[in-house]
């Protein structure tokens, strides 16, 4: 899956070239660690497609910024905190982090250590890959639901919302850092949030289109277009990570409901009325 297109961001961007993003209004201007992560990975996979130096330049721009960026929480773990207030469910409070922007975050630096072969790139990766080793409670981004499923949050909310494409890009940050340094405990950590996609996966699917998340909310939460076909691709690539049936077969369903002008159409109304109760 390649992030070639985040690549392509105009802007704005700091002085030294790392991308911001303006969310107008009070907030303003921002970092924000999972834009710049995706950013980062667009580069390199541009970089590693076409040779271009100037794309290389950008890649370790983004990989020196998250090395240098990490901050300790409350519970004394190395984060990618965002410093602005935002609404989701409840008001997450500057600084708030993210088990998304930790997953990118890592996928990112193991990249850099593995084309410079500089250790400061993976020991940040080192630090970054503890909060997916501690429970919510205990600063992390891990969450285990009653079912003994092992979840990993993109957003920290109690309860939690278990959105499913922050689960999935999350929990490839565990599979990159396995790989990076064969880990025995990233490797269960990944082949336990496997399981819990498997034994999910159809808690998400409403029989004409995907959900977003898990949000306990009386009409939940129905996914985008482009989260939905997002959802399909994620899917497929799991597949091929793992091996396991179930992902493509769920990814072919949910890719009929794309195809199908009624099942779009009822999407459309059901998050439209979402919207209309929530937001």
């Amino acid at each position: 899956m390649s992030f070639a297109e985040k690549a392509q961001y105009s802007g704005p961007f700091d002085p030294g070239g790392v991308p911001l993003l303006d969310y107008r209004g009070h907030i303003g201007v921002q970092y924000n660690p999972i834009a710049i992560a995706q950013y980062g990975l667009g580069n390199y996979n541009l970089w590693r497609r076409t040779g271009d130096s100037a794309r290389r330049k950008k890649f370790f721009l983004v990989a020196d910024w998250l090395r240098e960026h990490l901050e300790t929480n409350a519970k004394g773990l190395s984060v990618w905190n965002h410093h602005f207030d935002w609404e989701y469910r409840d008001m997450l409070k500057a600084p708030w982090y993210s088990g998304l922007a930790q997953g990118q975050g890592i996928s990112v630096l193991v990249r850099a250590h593995k084309e410079s072969g500089d250790a400061a790139y993976l020991e940040a990766a080192n630090r970054a890959f503890a909060s997916f080793q501690r429970p919510i409670a205990n600063g992390g981004v891990a969450f285990t639901d009653e079912s003994g499923d092992l979840w990993f949050e993109e957003y920290i909310v109690s309860p939690p919302t278990h959105i499913l494409n922050g689960f999935i890009w999350a929990l490839w940050g565990v599979h990159d850092y396995f790989l990076a340094t064969h880990d025995d405990s990233a490797q269960d950590l990944f082949g336990r949030g496997v399981r819990t996609l498997l034994h999910n996966v159809d808690r998400y699917d409403l029989g004409f289109w995907s959900l977003y998340e898990q949000s306990g909310t009386r009409l939940r939460m129905v996914a985008s277009p482009f989260y939905h076909h997002l959802h399909v691709v994620q899917l497929r690539v799991m597949h091929r990570l793992t091996g396991e049936g179930k992902f493509a077969d769920v990814a072919d369903r949910w890719e009929s409901y794309m195809r199908s002008r009624s099942k779009r159409t009822r999407a459309l109304c059901y998050k439209s009325a979402f919207k209309l109760c929530y937001y």
